[in-house]
């Protein structure tokens, strides 16, 4: 190095000894700490003074070379104007910390905490180092109380301030108090005395100062694994080379730490994973063992905070076991209880004690977080695995445990809820309830029997349940009703919305219809379930197919089609049941909101049979659009009607095309059976129906069949009877019986009911069994088309005028050919306006009004 060839220059005599000094005090630390990274920095610092050192003893040159200039002639004349003063790398940092205490008080000053927070952590770095020589610079300590006073000032003002600090400064002082409350830890002797006397503090001498403990193990912060017998005499060693045994003393130091770089770009999670599993080997204590067990949670559920990705399999069941082990640590402990509202314990070198008048030791934390996390990461993997794999029939297989943890949580809730002392939320037991309750409801009562009996077995005996008590629940059905009571009485908002929908889901799906109507009805929901968040609607709207389908499976056509109309009648079910994505034409979609959609789809075992819903959705229009097309065709003068416009659509483009093959599917299916319906043809389109495959997923397909088979006969029979009573006088009931195989009390039924609905103008003989068809009331086929002319010639006569009134903008008289005698307006003549009541067609119409006058076709109408 080049100190060791440095000149004898009596003038930087006094200099050189001193820097010669500082050099031997290094070299002797370098020694003891063995870290190369601390040499390169000082052997730099040397370079960079000897090298500023050497210019100078340099510039003296002797002969022409003093007059030459050269790039650095700037440097050279400013170093003959004043004498250049050296200073020492102690120097230099003492001149850095004021510099960025400096700094810190500027910033604090305008109230930006956030950079306050950049430059306090620059500031603990710089302490560090002149920290490591031995002696804790007094500039820091002062700037640290002074920073604290100036945090709880700002910190009181918030608490009396409408005016809220911004986010940035919010997380800036938030950070700088954590930072400080750790700190003093380390500095608390110092601090002590400085706030007794600050001047007396800064007065006196430097070698006075308590001399801080070098920090030998920052280098043995890494944390390794320790060396077990069964690894043949291997260990895991950090960087330093040097192996940490854990001990239950330093559980907590580390715990901290892994703590402290939680969330911090470059962590290996996995890492701190092992870490802590050996952490909870060496656990003895029960708070020890809860602490740690807290913490390995919590940082397995970090590896599934991705936007995608979900948590691996191998740590999702290493959670559930651990929560698991916590729920046993608990129950055996019940001294021990981790709450929401408890305070942090920040003594790392002694755990808290049972202080007298006390019954219990809070532990921070919340069990109903870690319960609701892990069922969604279930939800989560189950949404990425292809649900035609066995991959996903085992996956499925571990919601049994989740549902173990989820009563277990449960029953751990009720247990704190018995003790008012404890002050436990009602909302982290509510939530815990409506978890166990979405697991429920939609499946049979068998499985939740199951599932019901596999969760009382691993607890103990002395346990028990206040909301559901053991062996009190003997069906699904009651313990559905039991949980839903529950949560009426102790929740509100959406919680009991959807513990409401829930109910009713279960109530349909066990063919319950009349109850589940009614409290759907009741509940009023379909008048708020528009402000509710977009999980509740996508319940909601499983729980109206639900109801839907439950009514088909009654026979209840009308009520079916009705229900399912506002879902189906879309087009969009697979996104409103949240059971797919929706691509849909020339739409914007955001990568965020693709996202978001994919993020509430359904797993597949959950999913309701889309093909199976537009089957029984096309089947009830069919057998309600059949017979009112049939109606409408015969009495035009009936005001038309559509029940189905997406049936309707499906109708008229099958009718158009000009070869129809052999139906392949269960739209075709359905569009050939209506159209052997609306033909009479009833056995065709029973069998038409029937050989739709989708009725074998229904568990009582050979009932839904046969009912079907009755409904068409039924329905046959009145379009029939629409379709061809202007062509009968009188119609005998048995020859009806006959053709539609109905019983002759059936078929009298039905024509009573059409008559008594006015929708056939006939009489029912009871004593001859006949019907008698009144003549005169039903229009022939001209006469129909005749009357539908003349309507759509007056819309288009009075969308004309309306157009000219417009243009010449009130001066339509000019154009009366009779010079203004009878002058009519829009409303003349005796239609009294625009809206006057019409006859449907068959009453005389009046001169004037808006009329042709003249023209072939203003004759054909008159006439």
């Amino acid at each position: 190095m080049s100190r060791f060839f440095r000149s004898g220059d009596d003038s930087s005599t006094e200099s050189s000894s001193e820097e010669e000094e500082l050099y031997s005090e290094e070299e002797e630390e370098e020694e003891e700490k063995d870290e190369s990274e601390e040499e390169d920095e000082d052997e730099d610092e040397d370079e960079s003074e000897e090298g500023s050192s050497s210019d100078e003893e340099g510039g003296k040159k002797s002969g022409a070379a003093r007059f030459l200039r050269g790039d650095d002639s700037e440097s050279e004349e400013s170093d003959d104007d004043a004498p250049k003063t050296l200073k020492s790398a102690k120097d230099k940092q003492i001149a850095e910390l004021e510099s960025t205490i400096d700094t810190i008080e500027k910033r604090q000053r305008i109230g930006d905490w956030g950079a306050v927070s950049v430059e306090f952590d620059k500031l603990n770095r710089q302490a560090s180092k002149i920290s490591e020589r031995g002696r804790t610079p007094k500039l820091y300590i002062k700037a640290l109380v002074e920073l604290e006073d100036a945090m709880n000032e700002t910190i009181s003002k918030q608490k009396v301030t409408p005016k809220k600090m911004n986010a940035t400064s919010a997380r800036g002082l938030n950070a700088v108090k954590q930072k400080i409350k750790k700190l003093k830890q380390d500095y608390q002797p110092q601090v002590d005395s400085y706030r007794e006397d600050p001047l007396d503090f800064l007065a006196s001498e430097e070698e006075d100062e308590t001399p801080m403990p070098k920090p030998k193990k920052t280098k043995a912060e890494v944390y390794t694994d320790q060396v077990d017998d069964d690894q043949e005499g291997f260990a895991t060693v950090g960087k330093g080379g040097k192996t940490l045994l854990f001990t239950p003393e330093s559980i907590f130091k580390h715990l901290r730490g892994i703590l402290e770089s939680r969330g911090k770009k470059n962590t290996d999670r996995l890492e701190q994973i092992k870490v802590m599993e050996k952490l909870h080997e060496v656990a003895v204590t029960p708070y020890q063992r809860i602490k740690v067990l807290l913490t390995l949670v919590s940082a397995r559920f970090d590896l599934g905070s991705g936007g995608s990705a979900s948590m691996p399999l191998e740590h999702w069941k290493a959670a559930e076991k651990e929560i698991s082990i916590m729920f046993e640590v608990l129950e055996s402990n019940p001294e021990y209880v981790v709450i929401e509202n408890a305070d942090e314990w920040d003594d790392d070198e002694k755990p808290p004690t049972l202080q007298p008048g006390e019954k219990y030791i809070k532990i921070p934390g919340s069990i109903v977080s870690y319960v609701e996390r892990l069922d969604d990461e279930l939800t989560r993997s189950l949404q990425s695995i292809d649900p035609h794999t066995s991959e996903y029939i085992e996956r499925l297989t571990d919601e049994g445990s989740l549902y173990n943890v989820i009563f277990r949580g449960l029953l751990y809730y009720e247990t704190l809820a018995k003790d008012s002392s404890l002050q436990t939320p009602q909302d982290s037991l509510n939530r815990i309830v409506m978890r166990r309750l979405e697991h429920v409801y939609f499946k049979p009562a068998q499985v939740v029997k199951i599932l019901e009996t596999d969760a009382w077995k691993p607890v103990p005996a002395e346990v028990d349940s206040t909301i559901t008590p053991r062996g009190s629940i003997a069906d699904a059905t009651n313990l559905l009703n039991v949980l839903c009571n529950y949560l009426f009485t102790n929740s509100e908002g959406i919680i009991r919305a959807r513990a409401m929908l829930c109910q009713i889901y279960f109530l349909a799906r066990h063919d319950e219809y009349y109850k589940a109507r009614d409290m759907m009805l009741m509940s009023h929901l379909q008048e708020t379930i528009g402000s509710f968040d977009v999980q509740t609607q996508i319940l909601y709207n499983r729980t109206l197919v639900q109801v839907g389908l439950c009514a088909f499976r009654k026979g209840l056509v009308y009520e079916a089609q009705n229900t399912l109309q506002e879902i189906c009648g879309s087009g969009r079910q697979k996104e409103l049941l949240a059971q797919g994505v929706m691509i849909q034409r020339y739409a914007q979609v955001s990568p965020e909101q693709e996202r978001l959609e994919k993020q509430r789809q359904l797993p597949f075992h959950m999913h309701i049979n889309l093909e199976l819903l537009e089957c029984v959705y096309l089947t009830c229009s069919m057998l309600l659009e059949i017979p009112l097309l049939a109606q409408t065709g015969s009495s035009p003068d009936i005001k038309k009607r559509i029940i189905s416009k997406t049936y309707r659509r499906m109708l008229e483009y099958h009718e158009r095309q000009i070869f129809t093959g052999p139906p392949e599917n269960t739209r075709d299916h359905v569009m050939q059976a209506s159209r052997a319906l609306a033909a009479g043809e009833w056995k065709k389109a029973t069998n038409f129906i029937h050989s739709i495959k989708i009725w074998d997923l229904m568990t009582n397909a050979d009932e839904i069949k046969a009912m079907l088979s009755k409904q068409i006969q039924e329905e046959g029979l009145r379009t029939y009877l629409f379709t061809y009573a202007p062509f009968y006088d009188t119609l005998a009931v048995s020859t009806l019986s006959s053709m539609f195989e109905l019983e002759d009390r059936k078929v009298s039924a039905i024509i009573s009911k059409m008559i008594s609905h006015e929708e056939l103008a006939a009489a029912l003989d009871q004593v001859a069994s006949t019907i008698i068809f009144r003549k005169g009331v039903e229009l022939s086929r001209l006469q129909s088309l005749a009357l539908t002319l003349s309507d759509k010639s007056a819309q288009l006569i009075e969308t004309n005028e309306r157009t000219l009134e417009q243009r010449t903008q009130g001066t339509a008289n000019a154009f009366d050919r009779r010079g203004g005698q009878n002058q009519r307006g829009r409303g003349g003549g005796q239609r009294g306006g625009r809206g006057g009541a019409r006859t449907g067609g068959t009453g005389q119409r009046q001169a004037g009004g808006t009329q042709f006058t003249g023209g072939v076709l203003g004759g054909a109408v008159r006439g």
